[in-house]
């Protein structure tokens, strides 16, 4: 095994598939001309088929009804203002001693009054949706989150805005005009929302839109973090996915290499006693001090200190490909010549050698193995099905020992 990083586990599909559903371009091509750049539309008739079998109007009904769901996992808003939760939950009854539920009857009344409903966290509750964004964040290798919006005819539910994050949106059901703007801030961070530039949003929300088009069901249209945008239902209930991206910015870079300056000994100095915070000439001599060691220090940055922070956040983030516990405990027990598995999806990894071992580093862990399964290891991280007895490098012996390990552990999963 080379002893360089092998990130491969966090690495798309070699054809990007999850991608290919959101754009109507190559991939390739989208990443060059429209990353982060330049929004795209893309019709039902260049993408490889229509949304409905993520999420339709009547399972919609029943995520609303029948699924328990409590809060955040819905929002209310209507002509731009966020209802109260109170309006729409009450207690789940005998058997379910919480008081957040939501109330379909509430529910129902309050859209058929004009209100948009918000399934929120739709990647963590819902099937295919869970495995659209774990392979689309693979895709990006960024992570990702899904909501829906469900707007009654005819109405809107937020006023033009921007997002922090990019977007995908994918039209389910129904028709929606959408107006889309140049940004008025470009690229905002995290924290850096639009209500802080509302008047300059409003402002240019009143010119011409970069875009004015009516989406159908089955297209899609791409929006950069900035770009302002409002949408508008038709002549009958609109449904449609926004699939966020929460994009590694450069200024997460930044983040990561202020992260390292604790190790430096001068600028964990306390300032003096007595100093005015306040007075800028009492603090001119420390922020010079603090700028030469701050430069000195950045240009001594390893980038390998700075990804193991920047990997951090971005595992955090995302989740991989869910596994069936019970299935999973089984195949542990039961693994044996013959047993096929492979690298559980979307699973984040750092395989590399320190010494005589190698080390695997996870989301939440980090397995030290020894240096004979770093053939077997590699083969699997390559992420195709695999056989025990096939791994390269150990006897069978030895290979049943390190799958049962990686089953129990939810590295691998039975093919």
């Amino acid at each position: 095994m080379p002893s360089s990083p092998s990130e491969r586990g966090a690495r798309g599909s070699s054809d990007r598939r999850a991608l290919r559903r959101c754009v109507g371009i190559d991939p390739d091509r989208f990443a060059a001309e429209h990353w982060g750049r330049v929004p795209l539309f893309t019709s039902a008739a260049d993408l490889p088929r229509a949304f409905d079998d993520l999420l339709d109007l009547d399972q919609v009904d029943e995520l609303l009804s029948r699924r328990g769901l409590r809060t955040p996992f819905l929002r209310v808003a209507r002509d731009g203002v966020v209802l109260g939760s109170a309006q729409f939950t009450r207690g789940g009854g005998v058997g379910a001693e919480i008081g957040d539920q939501v109330a379909d009857d509430r529910v129902a009344a309050l859209f058929a009054e004009g209100s948009t409903l918000v399934l929120q966290g739709l990647h963590r509750l819902w099937p295919p949706l869970i495995d659209l964004a774990g392979d689309l964040s693979t895709d990006l290798g960024h992570p990702v989150q899904v909501n829906a919006y469900i707007t009654p005819p005819q109405s809107q539910g937020f006023s033009a805005h921007y997002d922090v994050h990019d977007v995908f949106v994918l039209q389910v059901a129904g028709h929606k005009r959408w107006r889309v703007h140049e940004p008025v801030h470009p690229d905002p961070l995290r924290d850096q929302p639009w209500a802080d530039h509302a008047d300059a949003v409003a402002e240019q929300a009143a010119r011409e839109p970069l875009i004015d088009r009516v989406l159908a069901p089955g297209e899609a249209l791409y929006l950069p973090r900035g770009y302002l945008h409002s949408a508008v239902a038709q002549g009958e209930i609109s449904a449609h996915l926004t699939v966020g991206v929460h994009v590694v910015t450069r200024h997460a870079l930044v983040e990561a290499l202020l992260g390292l300056a604790g190790r430096d000994a001068g600028l964990r100095t306390s300032l003096p006693l007595g100093i005015d915070l306040a007075d800028p000439e009492q603090l001119a001599p420390h922020v010079a001090d603090v700028v030469k060691l701050l430069g000195a220090m950045l240009d001594d940055a390893d980038p390998v200190d700075v990804a193991e922070r920047v990997r951090r956040h971005l595992w955090s983030g995302a989740r991989p490909r869910p596994l069936a516990p019970l299935a999973q405990a089984t195949a542990a027990r039961g693994a044996d010549e013959g047993t096929a598995v492979r690298w559980r999806p979307g699973l984040r990894f750092r395989l590399h050698v320190e010494g005589e071992r190698v080390v695997l580093d996870l989301p939440h862990d980090r397995l030290t193995l020894p240096a004979s399964t770093s053939a077997a290891l590699d083969r699997l991280a390559v992420g195709d099905v695999v056989v025990l007895g096939e791994l390269p490098g150990l006897p069978v012996d030895d290979q049943r020992v390190l799958v049962r390990r990686l089953l129990k552990d939810g590295i691998v999963v039975p093919a």
